[in-house]
């Protein structure tokens, strides 16, 4: 069988059978050609590529330019170029030979000056194949909780392999259940890139969400056509973001504050409640603090894998080390009830849980503040003993803002709204408000600065002259 390369730019007339398809090479040899190649190939060992690896990269180029005979290389287009890696992916090929083939061709076109590098999405085949997991990993993961659609289990077991949290997991699968049930159509299987845009209209229009929340809706069900149904390109129509502005925080006077905290019961809340206001904390990041994560000699508290993936230190309030050591005792005693139990473990992520493995019953592994009984993993199946719930921490809260008589809306991301406020009103500049707070950008945390303007003191009712 014949087939032509253009390379370079001459036409080269190459014989293949099977054999030299798979090997790359042809019963014939252009002089020319080959004195391209072996230039080309001196630079890939120029800037590192090694010298065994070198071969194999000529030979990941052929295989795309077998895909198009007759055209130059510098005539492909991205879409070429997208068709030969949803080819290599269907292959069932290692990862680390997609990423070689990927990485092959990425340089083969900058050599070139191809116009078609610029239209490939590099980044996300990298993610694809460096972040799938190996099929002892794959096991570990199907044991745990999965829905019962194939596809969104396909989608599931997708995100978990990218670590995504859990409350991500199921905001992403509520998302998608919520398009497919608004496009009425037979179920996941049958959602496609049409139902997106009705769906987020719908969600502005008729629900009217914020623009964060559209914003999530549009994430959740990208990733669901990529991951779940395997589409290599999706394309979503035009959609009319969410106009609603961003408002400004309800901030509580430190009077207030103290009223609030002062209503919190149990044994763990009054601390919780605490370490919202006073260090500045999420609800969600103070119900994952592990005992490991109070350094009681250093004052302060690590906070990680936050929002965005992100960590940062935070100060320890001097006025709750004692509240906080009294914590760290009554963990240890639910943690020596545990073992007696035959438990002992605490959930951890998923590639720390296979890392550490045993390591997971220490107590420095323990949440601050457990749940009171202990439930199934939906990682892995295992009885384990997670944090409190964040919903049994925002009752707590809005009975403490009933008990303390508030007139304003509160909940306990009002505390970390509060926190923010005094710092400045007390002379703290913004870029350590930023730090703080974890925020990655100051144009996030300039929200607060209405309290600097102060408008209520320096402006004067014209009613008052009456």
């Amino acid at each position: 069988m014949l087939h032509i390369a253009f390379v370079m730019g001459p036409i080269v007339w190459v014989r293949m059978d099977a054999a030299s398809f798979d090997s790359g090479v042809g019963d014939v040899v252009d002089p020319v050609l080959e004195r391209w190649w072996d230039a080309y190939l001196k630079s890939l060992r120029a800037k590192g590529v090694g010298p065994k690896q070198v071969p194999w990269y000529r030979r990941r180029v052929e295989q795309l330019l077998r895909r198009h005979p007759g055209c130059r290389a510098r005539d492909l287009t991205s879409d070429d170029i997208l068709a030969h890696f949803v080819a290599l992916d269907g292959l069932g090929l290692p990862d680390w030979q997609c990423l070689q083939g990927l990485d092959a061709v990425w340089r083969f076109g900058r050599y070139l000056g191809a116009a078609w590098v610029e239209g490939v999405d590099w980044a996300m085949w990298r993610q694809r194949w460096a972040g799938r997991p190996r099929a002892e990993e794959l096991a570990r993961l199907e044991q745990g909780v999965l829905p019962d659609d194939v596809v969104l289990r396909r989608f599931v077991l997708s995100m978990r392999a990218r670590r995504c949290s859990l409350r991500t997991e199921k905001a992403y699968l509520a998302w998608v259940r919520r398009c497919v049930q608004h496009a009425g159509i037979v179920g996941p299987v049958a959602l496609q890139s049409v139902h997106v845009a009705p769906f987020l209209e719908h969600l502005v229009g008729v629900r009217l969400v914020s623009a964060s929340t559209q914003r999530q809706a549009l994430n959740a069900l990208v990733a669901f056509l990529k991951e779940g149904q395997l589409l290599a390109e999706v394309t979503i129509d035009a959609v009319r973001p969410s106009q609603r502005p961003r408002q400004v925080p309800t901030v509580l006077s430190v009077a207030e504050v103290r009223a609030v905290l002062a209503q919190l019961r149990g044994p763990s809340m009054p601390l919780i409640g605490a370490l919202l206001y006073g260090a500045g904390l999420r609800v969600s990041e103070v119900v994952r603090l592990r005992v490991k994560d109070v350094d009681l000699a250093g004052r302060q508290l690590l906070i990680y894998d936050a929002k965005g993936g992100r960590s940062r230190r935070v100060p320890l309030p001097e006025s709750q080390r004692e509240a906080v050591q009294a914590q760290i005792k009554r963990v240890e005693l639910m943690r020596a009830d545990d073992l007696a139990a035959g438990l002992g473990c605490a959930s951890l992520p998923a590639g720390l849980a296979l890392k550490l493995g045993s390591a997971a019953s220490q107590l420095c592994w323990w949440y601050l503040f457990p749940a009171s009984r202990p439930a199934l993993d939906p990682r892995d199946g295992q009885l384990k003993r997670h944090h409190c719930h964040v919903t049994a921490v925002q009752r707590s809260m809005r009975d403490a803002c009933r008990g303390a008589s508030l007139t304003k809306r509160a909940g306990c991301h009002t505390l970390r709204h509060s926190f923010a406020t005094h710092l400045l009103q007390d002379g703290y500049d913004i870029r350590t408000v930023q730090e703080l707070l974890g925020h990655q950008d100051v144009t996030t945390t300039m929200i607060y600065t209405h309290v600097l303007n102060r408008p209520g003191v320096t402006v004067r009712s014209p009613l008052d002259n009456l």
